[in-house]
């Protein structure tokens, strides 16, 4: 995975703030909260009842790296996912996605 940039990621996740809130606290909308992330089992954050069933089935638990490859293309990994991105194909402007996203998902922030 390349080294993304924070800021540039920053403006890469506005589109997602249609459906997702990065802060701690802001709760969910459309889409889950992203707060923490990374360390979560897929399909898991607390309080959010619309997951697909390939996500609630998942078992796996989310890393910078797993969400940059499924940043890709995310269709290909849960095909029946309600999340209505087709992802960023740009490899720079995933990597700085996941930079920010990784920010933000730090413990006490």
């Amino acid at each position: 995975m390349p080294e993304g940039d924070v800021e540039r990621g920053r403006l890469v996740f506005a589109p997602c703030r249609t459906c997702h809130f990065p802060e701690a606290g802001a709760g969910h909308n459309n889409g889950p909260n992203l707060h923490r992330i990374f360390g979560r089992v897929v399909g898991s954050a607390e309080g959010f009842e619309y997951y697909s069933d390939s996500f609630r089935e998942a078992q796996f638990v989310w890393t910078p790296e797993l969400l940059y490859n499924w940043l890709a293309v995310p269709l290909a990994m849960f095909p029946d996912t309600t999340m209505m991105s087709l992802g960023v194909a740009d490899a720079r402007r995933r990597a700085d996605l996941v930079a920010y996203l990784v920010q933000v998902s730090v413990k006490g922030r």
